[in-house]
C-alpha cells in the first residue's frame, strides 16, 4: 500500500514501493539532488539503504520510528543540520541527535563507517513520503517537525 504523499512530498518524490526492486525515488530537502531509498530487512540490523550516485549509505531501520519519536517530543521545528560523518553538526539538530550517545541507539544511526552522516538528509525525506513529518523545502536552513 501506498503511503499518503504530502502537498510538499509531490515535488519530492516521484515513484517507488521502498523495495529493493522498487525504491523510492527522492529528492534532498532542498529538492537539489535524486538519491533511491529501500527498507531491507534482510540486513542484520534491518536497514534503510540510500544510494546516491554510486555511493549506498545504509541506517538501522529502527531511525524511522525514533526519529518521529524524538521530533514528537520537540514539538516544535528541528533543525536538520546536515553533517557528513567526522563533520561538527549543530546543537539540536536532527543531525547531532542521530550521532548522540543519548539517542536511543547510543550513538551512530549510520551503518557503515565512514558514510554514517548525512542522516538528515537522506531520512527526513522518507519519513515526508510515509506521511509522518512535515519538511521544508528552501535552498538552505530547512527543519522538520513531526505531523
Amino acid at each position: 500500500m501506498a503511503a499518503k504523499k504530502p502537498a510538499a512530498a509531490k515535488k519530492a518524490v516521484t515513484y517507488g514501493t521502498g523495495t529493493a526492486d522498487d525504491p523510492w525515488i527522492l529528492k534532498t530537502p532542498p529538492l537539489s539532488s535524486e538519491f533511491q531509498a529501500w527498507r531491507d530487512e534482510t540486513l542484520k540490523p534491518p536497514a534503510l539503504v540510500v544510494q546516491v550516485g554510486t555511493t549506498k549509505l545504509s541506517y538501522d531501520l529502527r531511525c524511522l520510528d525514533d526519529c518521529v519519536a524524538m521530533l514528537k517530543k520537540a514539538k516544535d521545528w528541528v533543525a536538520l543540520g546536515n553533517a557528513d560523518e567526522g563533520k561538527p553538526t549543530p546543537e539540536g539538530s536532527v543531525e547531532a541527535w542521530a550521532r548522540s550517545p543519548k539517542n536511543p541507539l547510543g550513538g551512530y544511526y549510520g551503518l557503515r563507517k565512514g558514510y554514517r552522516g548525512r542522516f538528515a538528509n537522506y531520512v527526513t525525506p522518507v519519513l515526508e513520503l510515509l506521511g509522518k513529518v512535515e519538511l521544508e523545502h528552501e535552498p538552505r536552513n530547512n527543519r522538520v517537525r513531526a505531523k
